[in-house]
């Protein structure tokens, strides 16, 4: 598994999820932009857990 497989936006420390209304919104607070879970964008900063993640499974942290 290399570290590509995490680079989703829900694994980003800019991911939101809010409720609005009944439903689910997806945000990026860095970009202020709406996102889904499985987009990727080059400003990717992983969560802390995802780090700690990668590195134990031996990927690389871009």
């Amino acid at each position: 598994m290399d570290s590509k497989t995490y680079r989703v936006c829900a694994t980003c420390i800019h991911f939101q999820a809010v409720r609005l209304d009944g439903k689910m919104s997806y945000l990026c607070s860095r970009l202020n932009y709406e996102t889904k879970p499985s987009y990727s964008f080059q400003c990717w900063d992983p969560k802390k857990h995802v780090s700690r993640l990668m590195e134990k499974r031996g990927d690389v942290n871009e």
